[in-house]
Formats: structure tokens, sequence, C-alpha cells
């Protein structure tokens, strides 16, 4: 077995159930024995070196090009020994400190998401084939963060709470509020406020994929007055708007771009305004995004600190009427995904084939485990311009939220009946 993977297991590994078996056919076990039994085989002492070298971006790598297998157990369990042992383990190292440091020199470069790049890096991800999105989401396609009101709560109906959740804190005080959504998705979140909340929206995506079935969906339901969709990167739209959302797009903005977009965001922003941002973030110091979600699944993309994004919004002129953080919501929501996705799989390998289903797989269970063992969590951020804009105490945001709930209920027993129609026909 390589030498210096070897010794890396040996100081990472301290408990539960760990074998490799080499590329030589000899089996190495780690652990004290205790928990689930996990077991990879390494097929080439390539795959090996360079999971020896590198890590953070060869043992996805090494898993989705198949250059070794999980023989017992699963990726995700794999992955969550790893995790949970890793503790401060994961920069120890000095080779994994020396990779660290190199890739802080060129993040800019890599993060240099300009209007070009930026559409480019959403393109990659977000124009997969719809039918995939369809395997794994919600009825709504939420990709992004669900709200558990109850922990047994399903998937649609946790979708439906981030929505309402969202919407209670945006202040939709009255009717026919010029609403701003960045990164709209397939429209969810914005035909929700045009039908929930009575709002004129107007969503923005990069992805072309999103921006037709977003407007299909509009149309669908009636709403193409009240909730339209546009190709448009944040930098060119032009306001003001009462209310601006966004959801899961600040990801993809890029550090050395943060200054502008919230300067931005101040500009199309009505005097008495309410922006409410939601990202995924580190409760930790800042960090490197993962090499290998960084490489394959999102480039461009960075998950900030709260010390990395607050200064940006002071220095724009706005103010932090509200933070939350939602902890393990995130890991949550990429447990029913990941669930979804393995249960439909073969179709997933039909519409693409099996590389990309072990990167998928590696993506959601690294993602999932992420968010349980180390040190990601969902901000939610509220903004005005002005500091009396909102009511004097938070009793807006659950009068609100209980409201919504009311009618989301009466919404979601309908999406579930028409759902089950479908599937009969």
């Amino acid at each position: 077995m390589n030498r210096i993977l070897k010794f890396y297991l040996n100081n990472l590994i301290t408990f539960g159930d760990f074998t490799v078996i080499d590329a030589d056919g000899k089996r190495h076990r780690w652990g004290d024995g205790t928990g689930v039994p996990v077991a990879i085989r390494m097929n080439t002492r390539a795959a090996e070196r360079a999971i020896a070298l590198n890590p953070g971006l060869k043992f996805g790598e090494e898993y989705m090009n198949g250059g070794f297998d999980v023989v017992e157990g699963t990726i995700w369990e794999v992955l969550a020994l790893i995790f949970q042992n890793a503790g401060n383990h994961a920069t120890d190292e000095s080779w994994m400190r020396a990779i660290s440091r190199i890739r802080l020199v060129y993040r800019r470069l890599i993060q240099n998401n300009t209007p070009t790049r930026a559409r480019s890096n959403v393109q990659h991800h977000y124009d997969l084939s719809a039918e995939l999105y369809d395997l794994f989401l919600d009825v709504d396609r939420q990709y992004s963060c669900a709200y558990f009101e109850r922990p047994d709560a399903t998937l649609d109906e946790a979708q439906f709470a981030k929505k309402r959740h969202i919407a209670a804190k945006m202040f939709m005080n009255r009717p026919g509020l010029r609403t701003l959504d960045i990164g709209c998705g397939w429209g969810g979140l914005g035909l929700y406020l045009a039908r929930q909340v009575d709002a004129k929206v107007r969503g923005i995506t990069l992805s072309d994929e999103q921006l037709k079935i977003a407007n299909q969906r509009a149309e669908e339901a009636g709403l193409a007055n009240r909730a339209q969709f546009h190709l448009e990167d944040y930098r060119k739209t032009e306001g003001p708007f009462d209310r601006i959302v966004s959801v899961g797009m600040f990801e993809h903005v890029g550090l050395d771009f943060y200054q502008q977009f919230f300067d931005q965001c101040r500009r199309l922003m009505a005097d008495d305004g309410v922006m409410l941002l939601h990202t995924i973030g580190r409760w930790d110091v800042p960090a490197n995004t993962n090499p290998f979600i960084a490489k394959y699944i999102f480039p461009g993309g960075y998950l900030p600190t709260l010390s990395e994004v607050t200064p940006r919004i002071e220095r724009s002129g706005m103010v932090v009427t509200d933070v939350e953080i939602l902890r393990l919501h995130y890991a949550h929501t990429l447990k029913h995904w990941r669930a979804r996705f393995e249960a439909r799989r073969e179709e997933a390998k039909a519409l693409y084939d099996e590389r990309f289903c072990r990167m998928w797989e590696f993506y959601l269970a690294a993602s999932e485990t992420a968010f349980r063992w180390q040190d990601l969590v969902v901000f939610q951020i509220q903004i005005t311009k002005k500091l009396g804009t909102l009511p004097m105490t938070r009793d807006y945001m659950f009068e609100a939220e209980a409201k919504l709930r009311e009618r989301d209920t009466a919404a979601l027993v309908e999406s579930e009946a028409w759902n089950e129609r479908v599937a009969a026909e």
C-alpha cells in the first residue's frame, strides 16, 4: 500500500471500522471496530498514489473514474466515517497545507466570475437535463436548502416551509410589491410570491434551461402577468424594486465581486425596500471550496463566512436587520435528495452514464456529510436601506408565516393529488 496514504490513515482513523484493500489485494484495517463496517478496494496503484498526494480532489475523482470501489457499505458511509474522524486532522499534514496554500494563491483567478464566466459556470451545472433534476427534487424543483419545521416532514412540505419562511421575512405587507428574484432557478419561489402574496416578480437567471421552464410554468399557472423570468446578469438589471430575494445564487458570485453585488442591490432597492439573502456559508474561518466540488460540480463557487459578507453590506450603505443560521436543515435536504437519486439511479444512468452517476453520488454524499460534520451552514440575512423600514419586533414574521402555512397546506394537498393523477395516467 502507498506509504503516504497508509501514514495518513494511521493518523486519521481512530474510531469506526474502516478497511482498505490495496491494489495488491492486501487488507488494511483502521479504527476501534465500532459502528458499521465499511471497506474500499483500490483498483490501481496509481489511484492509491493520487489519493495520497491530493486527497481533497482525488478521492472523489478516483471514485468517479473507478479508481476504487466501495465493497462494504456505501460511499456515504465511507465519507461519514472519514469526516467524523477528521476533526482537526483535516489540515494537519504538511502536504495538505501546502496544497491549500497553492489553491489560495489562484483562488481569485478561479472565482473571477465576470459576466461571461458566470454564465458559463451556471450552464455547466444548471443546464443539465431537466429530467435529471426531476429524479430527486421536490414537485416545485427547489434546488436549495429546505426548512424542516418537523424532523419527519416530507421534502415537499419542507420546501413549502422554506418559501413561506423567506416570504415572511420579506415583509410582503401589501399587494403588487415589485420583487426581484436574483438567481430564480426554475421559477418556484417567484411563482410562490406571485400566487401567495400577489407580488409582481421579475426573476433573473443565467441558465437557458431554467429560463425556459420558469416561463412555461408561469404560463401554465396563469401567472405570466405577475411573474416574468429573464436571461440576465444581476449587474445588468435595472430597478427599482420594493423587495429583493436571492436564494442559492450568492455562492456563485465570487469573493472579489461581493462589493459589486451589494452595491448593485442597493441601487436596485427602493428606499423602503427589503432584501433577503439565503446562502450556504461557513461558521468557521474562511476556507477553500472543496476541490472536487469546485472542479466538477460548481466551478467558480465559494462559500463565505459571515465575516466576509457583512463588511461588504456595511460598505454598500445598507443595514443588516436580521440574521438566522439554518444548521442541519441542508443535511436533511441532501439526505432526501441522495435517497431519491439512489432510488432512480438507473434512470440517471440512462440519461448520462455510470461515471456521471458516481460523480453525482459522491457530490450528494460529500455535501451531506459536510453539513453534518464539517463547518457548513446556511445564512438567511435580511437587509434594508433604512433602520426603520421594518416593525420594531419580529412578530410580523411569525404572523405572516402562520397565515401562509394555512394557504400552503391547501396548495400542497392539491399538488399531491395532481401528482397522484399523473402517476395513475
